[in-house]
């Protein structure tokens, strides 16, 4: 089979990952192997690529939006999946299970989790090994392509507005507007929210508009009214003090990303005062994951994607880094069906 191995990671416009053939991976109890159909291309896959995020896996697959046919189940293992069943791999691929937070509904703070694309190989291949415990049914109605965001900057961003406490017919505003913000809009509207965008980038404030959002301006432009929560998607701290600043008294502030820039330092009477609070997000938990699918079920998103095949894994990531799109990019390997597992 054929995937990307972040070799050296370093700057994007190097030549951080490399394309290599080699075996196909052999699912242990636990595990299936999949026939990899679709693969969102992430900003954290970005992080990891270059360096950003430390290496816990040497030369790992990236990829943790994965959309695959079951192809083989390993023996042992107990699933409710079958061979042939289209499913979704995830960014936590595996937790404990026994610590509090697992216990008490954290599981995405456990100490022991692991993450597709981080400390197991992802879905930058023809293949790959899930833990079927942590695969996800999908929704109906979605083609692969469009499933693919759904697994990471759909699931997260729902977590992020989760966090963000938006009240009831609230207002919501929106820094950055890439895979993940484009889908939390339409859900946050879905909800009855009023939407405003904050985007250096005129394509994604385009889009945002033509999702019916209230108003889409440059990243340090105030919204035309007071905010009750916001959302930063994009990793730069700078954004922090300006997003805050936004906010109404006892608003929130939810930071999505897994990797952000310093921030600076913050004026308490500016910025803090009037009991305004910050959240950060960290991963998400399996009832996370199934809410948010849910609702892609029973309420049809737009999911905006550019496809790039399989050997333009590192054009994507560059593109990524350059915003040279609206919405998420998403590679799709050749079709190909399923052979037998051992061949």
């Amino acid at each position: 089979m054929r995937a990307w191995r972040v070799s050296a990671p370093g700057p994007i416009l190097g030549d951080p990952i490399e394309l290599v053939t080699e075996k196909r991976p052999v699912p242990q109890r636990g595990e299936m192997l999949l026939a990899v159909e679709a693969c969102g291309v992430c900003r954290t896959d970005l992080h990891v690529a270059e360096g950003d995020l430390p290496v816990h896996r040497p030369s790992v697959v990236p990829g943790h939006e994965v959309v695959g046919r079951v192809l083989y189940i390993a023996e042992g293992t107990s699933t409710a999946f079958r061979v042939g069943d289209l499913v979704g791999v995830p960014w936590l691929r595996s937790t404990c299970g026994t610590c509090s937070s697992c216990r008490t509904g954290a599981e995405n703070l456990c100490l022991r989790s692991r993450y597709t694309g981080w400390d197991h190989d992802g879905g930058y291949a023809d293949y790959v090994v899930a833990e079927a415990a942590y695969a996800l049914e999908l929704p109906t109605g979605y083609s692969a392509t469009q499933l693919a965001p759904l697994l990471c900057a759909g699931i997260i961003g729902y977590r992020a507005l989760k966090r963000a406490e938006l009240p009831p017919r609230g207002r919501l505003g929106i820094y950055g507007f890439g895979g993940s913000a484009h889908l939390v809009a339409q859900v946050a509207m879905h909800q009855g929210a009023t939407v405003h965008v904050m985007t250096r980038d005129q394509r994604a404030r385009d889009l945002a508009l033509e999702l019916g959002v209230a108003s889409a301006r440059d990243t340090y432009d105030q919204p035309p009214e007071p905010l009750d929560s916001a959302i930063v998607f994009a990793p730069i701290g700078d954004i922090v003090p300006t997003a805050l600043e936004a906010l109404d008294r006892g608003g929130t502030l939810s930071l999505a990303g897994i990797h952000m820039t310093d921030t600076p330092p913050l004026n308490y009477q500016r910025h803090l005062f009037h009991e305004k609070q910050i959240h950060s997000v960290e991963s998400n938990t399996r009832a996370d994951a199934r809410q948010f699918l849910r609702f892609a079920q029973d309420h049809r998103l737009h999911v905006e994607t550019t496809e790039y095949p399989l050997e333009q894994a590192l054009t994507a990531l560059r593109d990524l880094k350059d915003g040279r799109f609206a919405g998420a990019a998403v590679l799709v390997p050749p079709k190909k069906g399923l052979p037998n597992a051992t061949s």
